[in-house]
């Protein structure tokens, strides 16, 4: 009865497919940044004998299965895609973090947000998929480039990919294409699966925000407390613009970390919060630098051994347990502390242990201490504990969006609109074939269609 049910309903909608909802041609980049906002492959139908739907479907499946935020378009080569600027313009109107893999007539490139994938990375598995003596088919050269890519980027699939209409409002045909293939091959239970495992994720990632919540609700309540102990009045004898300005700024992230603590959805939205925490405590200390009449402080990490000790003044060789020594950025405090043999006053967290040093904690913690320390920063300073060495694996990128922490506190996935560095998707290489190594990455260098 069931095999005879998955037929039926497969034949219906393979039907829908050929007659009710066809795919029609992007007219400009815009429509197929709507298409990749759904799902990970678009083909145009004047390029559809470059992919055919059942290959587009197969490539499709490969991305979703994977979970990671690779992007390919399959289009024709015409005016409304100029190659110069088509891929910075296509991650610009899909405006989600991944990696972007063109097929522009008979030509191939790709782009990569650096928080994704690096930018080497990328320019090696272009140069890759078109040496000489490689299959230049769209399927051979795509497919050969998405294996690749879904090994090594990091993050995870957008939201949106999991469900939603198109502008249209009809659905895609890839998409209908594809359930009509998983119905047919038994299929349901697949589906139930990736729900299953898609529930669990967004169970996980709801425990991991709760236990930030809690330690994020302390940061902006201490900070808040700074700001009524502050003997400041912007009408005050002597205060003058640049003050007044520095305790707007002041006030302004207490308002900011707060909004973005109630809207965050995931655990990685929190570190745009302690960004705001670490932008408005430098503030502060610039404020009364100001008001004292002394030098204005450098911009220097916060304490390392608890962020609402405020900036740091110096940094000190420090030794975790069963680690080794580095230097880390420490308040003056907590200086004097360990040159007198004692212990740093360090953050405390909860854990399976009892309160713990946040270092030793799980990571649900890397997007804080990734907001106050930066993703160039922070694995330098915390390896060897068990926070670093959770940060460093593949489970924590792809739970948690870690990696190098992303750029402007985005992951791969994360909705980020324009905000992006450009350079990524910046030249116009799609040769269809060996260039002598120029193509991908950043695009910086020259190459032509």
């Amino acid at each position: 009865m069931w095999s005879r049910l998955l037929l039926i309903l497969s034949g219906l909608l393979l039907a829908l497919v050929a007659a009710g909802a066809p795919i029609r041609a992007a007219t400009g980049v815009s429509d197929v940044a709507d298409a990749l906002r759904q799902g990970p492959v678009y083909v145009d139908p004047r390029a559809s004998a470059q992919l055919s739907p059942a290959q587009a479907v197969a490539l499709e499946k490969k991305i979703e299965d994977a979970g990671k935020p690779v992007f390919v378009a399959v289009l024709p080569k015409a005016a409304e895609f100029p190659p110069d600027t088509l891929l910075r313009n296509l991650r610009t109107d899909t405006g989600i973090v991944g990696v972007y893999a063109v097929r522009l007539g008979d030509g191939f490139n790709a782009g990569a947000d650096h928080a994704v994938m690096p930018t080497q990375a990328v320019r090696n598995l272009v140069t890759a998929v078109k040496a000489p003596g490689t299959a230049t088919d769209a399927a051979t050269q795509l497919n050969a480039f998405v294996d690749q890519a879904l090994r090594q980027a990091r993050g995870s699939a957008p939201a949106s990919w999991s469900g939603g209409s198109s502008s249209s409002g009809k659905a895609s045909a890839s998409g209908l294409i594809t359930l009509a293939a998983v119905l047919a091959a038994g299929g349901v239970g697949a589906y139930a699966v990736i729900r299953r495992n898609r529930r669990r994720t967004a169970e996980e990632e709801r425990a991991a925000l709760d236990k930030l919540r809690v330690v994020v609700d302390e940061d902006i309540t201490a900070y808040g407390e700074e700001l009524d102990r502050l003997d400041f009045h912007p009408a005050e004898a002597g205060a003058d613009d640049v003050m007044r300005a520095d305790y707007e700024r002041a006030l302004d992230a207490y308002e900011t970390a707060k909004s973005r603590m109630a809207s965050a959805q995931r655990p990685h939205d929190v570190r745009r919060v302690t960004e705001a925490l670490e932008s408005g405590r430098f503030s502060l200390a610039v404020l009364a630098a100001r008001r004292e009449h002394r030098p204005l402080p450098e911009r220097r990490a916060p304490c390392f051994f608890d962020p609402r000790h405020g900036p740091s003044t110096t940094d000190v060789a420090w030794i975790p347990e069963g680690g080794t020594e580095r230097d880390v950025p420490v308040c003056a405090a907590d200086a004097a502390r360990i040159e007198d043999g004692e212990d740093p006053m360090a953050r405390t967290v909860e854990t399976e242990r009892g309160r713990r040093p946040y270092w030793e904690a799980g990571p649900a913690y890397g997007p804080w201490a990734g907001g106050y320390f930066g993703g160039g920063m922070l694995p330098g300073l915390l390896v060897g504990t068990v926070l670093g060495h959770m940060l460093a694996s593949p489970a924590y990128a792809n739970e948690y969006g870690g990696g190098d922490f992303g750029i402007a506190g985005y992951e791969g996935g994360d909705v980020s609109g324009a905000d992006f560095d450009a350079s990524d998707f910046g030249a116009s290489d799609f040769g269809g074939g060996f260039d002598g190594g120029s193509g991908g990455g950043d695009f910086g260098g020259g190459g032509g269609f």
